[in-house]
């Protein structure tokens, strides 16, 4: 494992030397080990892609239904039938064909070159050439190439947040470390894929490839398989029940019609037609549509859907487990604490907008903001500033920082008193510096005063540091107090002391600040060249302050948890912060609340399977976590039966991403991996978009219920029609292709305008609905037998009409063909909502549902009155009074279910 052993005995058992390996050896090995690059999974072709989408069963039916109309030389029903099955295949296809590219972003991640070195000397080369064993060096900018223990470093900070979530740099260090040291605390060694903050060092290469962090992740991904969405579940679990029950209905005709003495044939081509009646032809396309339209309106709420059928998902989840740099937090470090001269001082405005002020907080005055020229505030922002490493500046108007995002804090606290960069380094240039390191956990520079002394900088060189609290507090033996330079008292020291714990209890960074104006004749070369040495500068310092700094939550993700916790959703943060950090902004979300748990990864190994799956209903918080358990977290929820959604950015979230129910990544700080592990893509990297994604998931599915609940009432009334038709009349009253026609049109236009249908009042105040309760309940069940039986009722009525007129079969058929169009059209209206009436939610508010009706309508005429479509379609004109006639009888399809509304009206929210 390499962490917790000596340099010697690690480059002993890698068999090499801070020299490198020679060009031979490193020959050799690369044969051994392989390139350092990630492997690929066999990819999936684009043929067999395309095929994967005509696995459901209702796609089965319809493929057979098309064979078998054909065979019967129903040759019209057939090519419709397999056209409406290909456009559904279309449509999915082109959803998912770029849904598994992750392991290729993964190796695009890889840096390109390497510096190493070999035979003695320092060379670059590619990065797929490291092999265990080779010595690399590492400077500030440089992408980690591989896993490597560190042998040297010179203050080396890695930016791990990509790996770990760890908001802030890692310092590096180089002693051997404890073997129970938790993988996110090995801060000895350095991983593939992350990047140097700040800094230089040299590293022993201990993992490439797959065998790196990188890799390992690379091979969860490989490994995990995204799980079946409740929507194809619930489609699938349609598919079969229509299949099993329209097997059952062309058995029972076509069995009872031969003991009827009725010929066989007539009866299979009866049974045919009944069969094609039930089966909804154009459900798959319908859906797909829908949810289509579906992913066009969360585009504009900033929600980008990559697989179709995950849309509905987001309204059935339980549960959101999130990240939190960058996602819940603004992933910019800023200053939010002072104490100076005794008081504590509150710095508002946002990132890195150097625009704020600071305000007394235990200040009872009107206006308690201190002015930017106050003696004490000024003189710590100048060390804060000059003790600095980082810059502020400012790019098509967007502030924007380089450096270390702690020291960056400092430098735009500093910029808000009216500090700023190029004139700093102008009016107090630096001359020598002592840099930070993890032992002394300390910075001091030495800095002229080219304007002259001051009150208080009194001297025209002056020792500015930083670090700390306990270290700078060790180094200090008076303090600016009142406007003068005091004799630290031990009071002050255990005062200062309990300041440092408030605000740390508070998850805040704390940092602390002193300095020392330096004698006459004094040489910062000397520091520089160790001839002083550094212990004898940095004493006898003067105490200014204490900053305490944090990555701040997101304004609106408060607001946002809320609504997901009145909606039933519970949020869940998953970070790699540490744990007294995470709980205190999870705390101030309102995601932890009293008697919530919080675990820490190291507390997560020490459980079992069995006490985790105890607990993990209870926990609303971890920290200090590896991708491995996020993944076990994601995993352990959805035993539990929960359907997960997990938010993330990084490479790190990747895996739990790919294993939630719904993956949702950051669209601008995310990397690529993340976005192509996803099912979702949150393209202003706002929480609270989330919460319009679920409302809008949950509109989805409320929209695809009620237009396949209309459908269904279409298809039972057309079997209801034929198999009473059959049976007490021997008339066929609708032909094959006339009942196609019904199903496509009534199926096609209408639904779709029922998908645009906007949320009912109080959607988000519903709990999350059951997955297991399926697209088609007893409630749709009853609507659909109450419509169809009634739409049933109104074809009877009509062909009682016909026959004791004396109308031919044509004509009878051709009235009521018209009729069931009519009345699907009149009942579109009831399922804009199940619970409240058209006039409730006004006529016109969907306006799209106005346009299908009236183009549906006008297909239908045209079918009736067009000479070349009444040959196709076996038609013939109906005189205005009949047509006026069929139209007040289908109008009671909309009436009755108005009154049934009225009758059932109850407050639902």
């Amino acid at each position: 494992m390499y962490y917790d052993r000596e340099i010697s005995s690690v480059l002993e058992e890698l068999k090499t030397s801070e020299e490198g390996l020679s060009s031979e050896e490193a020959e050799k090995r690369l044969e051994e080990y392989g390139k350092n690059e990630l492997k690929e999974k066999e990819k999936v072709s684009v043929l067999r892609l395309f095929l994967s989408q005509f696995k459901s069963i209702l796609i089965f039916i319809l493929i057979v239904a098309s064979i078998v109309s054909a065979l019967l030389g129903e040759t019209i029903d057939s090519v419709v039938i397999l056209f409406t099955v290909f456009l559904a295949g279309v449509l999915g296809f082109v959803q998912e064909y770029r849904a598994e590219k992750a392991i290729e972003l993964l190796k695009s991640l890889t840096s390109p070159e390497a510096t190493v070195i070999r035979n003695g000397a320092e060379k670059k080369i590619p990065s797929t050439e490291l092999i265990p064993g080779d010595i690399i060096l590492l400077q500030t900018g440089d992408r980690i190439p591989a896993d490597a223990r560190i042998i040297k470093e010179f203050n080396l900070k890695v930016d791990e947040s990509s790996l770990t979530g760890e908001s802030v740099p890692v310092q590096k260090i180089t002693d051997a470390l404890p073997a129970s040291t938790s993988k996110a605390d090995r801060k000895n060694m350095v991983y593939a894929g992350t990047s140097v903050a700040y800094g230089r060092g040299k590293g022993v290469v201990t993992a490439t490839g797959m065998k790196t962090s990188f890799g390992e992740l690379a091979g969860l991904l490989g490994t995990i398989e995204r799980s079946r969405t409740p929507l194809q579940e619930s489609l699938d679990k349609f598919g079969r029940w229509i299949g099993g029950a329209t097997l059952v209905i062309v058995a029972f005709v076509a069995v009872l019609g031969v003991f009827s003495g009725f010929p066989p044939l007539d009866m299979f081509l009866w049974g045919v037609a009944l069969a094609v009646a039930a089966i909804p032809e154009a459900l798959p396309a319908v859906v797909t549509v829908g949810l289509g339209l579906g992913v066009r309106r969360m585009v504009k709420r900033h929600a980008l859907v990559r697989k179709l059928p995950s849309v509905e998902t987001l309204g059935a989840t339980d549960v959101i487990c999130s990240d939190k740099t960058g996602t819940l937090t603004q992933n910019k470090m800023t200053v939010e604490k002072i104490y100076v001269n005794k008081q504590n001082l509150k710095v508002t405005g946002n990132g890195y907008n150097p625009e704020g002020k600071f305000l007394k907080e235990d200040s009872d005055k009107e206006d308690p903001e201190v002015s930017e020229d106050d003696l004490h505030l000024r003189t710590l922002l100048l060390g804060a500033a000059l003790c600095n490493d980082s810059n502020l500046h400012k790019e098509e108007d967007v502030w924007k920082i380089t450096g270390d995002p702690t020291e960056a804090a400092l430098v735009v606290a500093a910029a808000k008193a009216g500090f700023e960069n190029s004139e700093l380094e102008r009016k107090y240039p630096r001359l020598a510096e002592i840099p930070f390191s993890s032992e002394t956990k300390r910075m001091t520079t030495f800095n002229k005063l080219e304007d002259g002394p001051g009150s208080i900088l009194d001297s025209e060189l002056v020792a500015f540091s930083k670090g700390a609290p306990e270290v700078i507090l060790a180094s200090c033996t008076k303090i600016l107090l009142d406007g003068e330079t005091k004799v630290l008292t031990q009071e002050q020291i255990q005062e200062i002391s309990e300041q440092v714990k408030e605000l740390a209890d508070q998850a805040l960074r704390v940092m602390a600040l002193s300095f020392r104006p330096l004698e006459e004749g004094f040489s910062p070369e000397k520091v520089t060249s160790g001839e002083i040495p550094a212990e004898e500068i940095e004493k006898d310092m003067i105490f200014s302050g204490l900053i305490g700094m944090r990555d701040p939550p997101r304004e609106e993700v408060k607001a946002a948890i809320k609504t997901c916790e009145e909606a039933g959703i519970k949020t869940v943060m998953i970070t790699g912060d540490h744990k007294i950090t995470a709980a205190a902004i999870a705390r101030e979300l309102g995601i932890l609340k009293e008697n919530d748990l919080t675990l820490t990864g190291s507390e997560l190994d020490n459980l079992d399977e069995i006490e985790f799956e105890e607990k993990v209903e209870k926990v609303s918080v971890y920290a200090r976590v590896y991708p491995t358990h996020k993944l076990r977290v994601v995993e352990a929820l959805k035993k539990k039966g929960y359907v997960v959604a997990m938010t993330g950015d990084g490479v790190n979230d990747a895996p739990a991403l790919k294993a939630a129910d719904m993956g949702i990544a950051m669209g601008i700080t995310g990397t690529d991996v993340s976005k192509e592990a996803s099912s979702m893509i949150l393209t202003d990297d706002n929480f609270a978009s989330i919460v319009s994604a679920v409302e809008e998931g949950r509109n989805i599915f409320k929209n695809i219920k009620n237009f396949i609940a209309y459908g269904l009432t279409a298809h039972i009334g057309e079997v209801l029609i034929v198999l009473t038709a059959i049976l007490g009349w021997q008339i066929l009253p609708l032909i094959a292709v006339q009942i196609l026609w019904i199903n496509l049109i009534t199926d096609g236009l209408p639904p779709m305008a029922l998908s645009v249908e906007p949320p009912d009042r109080g959607l988000m105040r519903q709990k999350p609905r059951d997955v297991e309760e399926g697209l088609i309940t007893r409630r749709e069940i009853a609507a659909g037998l109450g419509i169809g039986g009634l739409i049933a009722t109104q074809a009877l009525i009509v062909l009682v009409w016909a026959l004791n007129s004396g109308f031919p079969i044509p004509k009878l058929q051709t009235m009521i063909f018209t009729l069931v169009v009519f009345s699907e059209m009149f009942n579109a209206f009831n399922w804009r909502s199940d619970r409240y009436s058209i006039f409730s939610l006004g006529l016109f508010t969907n306006k799209a549902l106005v346009y299908a009706v009236l183009t549906t309508v006008i297909l239908q005429l045209l079918v009736v009155y067009t000479p070349f479509l009444q040959f196709a379609f076996r038609t013939v004109p109906l005189s205005l009074s009949e047509l006026g006639i069929i139209t007040a009888l289908a109008s009671t399809t909309l009436i009755s279910m108005e009154i049934v509304k009225y009758l059932n009206a109850r407050k639902y929210y």
